[in-house]
């Protein structure tokens, strides 16, 4: 199964950017408003400058309380592992596993077009499981 698969399934197609100069009450305000818990940091907002969720947020209070008064890029991750939309699902969820990311960007030919959070796979992945399992019944109640 390939990520793109997954992107289709996404009930909400895009992706939300934040700019790296904004505010990090800009960006606790936009994950509230789109309900996720990362935002691509983009100065343009199809190229990957960074990746910022909840947690970079409360690890940074944790060690410093005036978070809020940072901006995005002081407290985002510059390195972002990403995958493409032929990526295996597979795949990606190992990786997830083992860096223990919950959100992958997809870049097709270098340009942002989506992203995956362990959300969006498990929900993939459950819908896959019913829908084998519902063949499996239907085979074996047939006849």
């Amino acid at each position: 199964m390939r990520i793109s698969e997954v992107l289709h399934a996404k009930s909400r197609p895009g992706v939300v950017t934040i700019s790296p100069e904004a505010g990090v009450r800009e960006l606790l305000a936009m994950l509230a408003e789109h309900n996720v818990g990362a935002l691509i940091v983009s100065v343009d907002g199809t190229a990957i400058d960074g990746i910022v969720s909840e947690r970079d947020v409360v690890r940074h209070l944790h060690d410093d309380g005036t978070v809020i008064n940072n901006t995005v890029g002081a407290i985002m991750t510059a390195v972002v592992e990403t995958c493409d939309p032929d990526s295996q699902l597979d795949q990606l969820m190992r990786t997830m596993t083992e860096r223990h990311i919950r959100h992958v960007p997809v870049l097709d030919d270098g340009a942002l077009v989506g992203i995956v959070s362990i959300g969006d796979v498990v929900k993939h992945t459950m819908s896959q499981l019913r829908f084998e399992r519902d063949q499996l019944d239907s085979y074996v109640h047939q006849g």
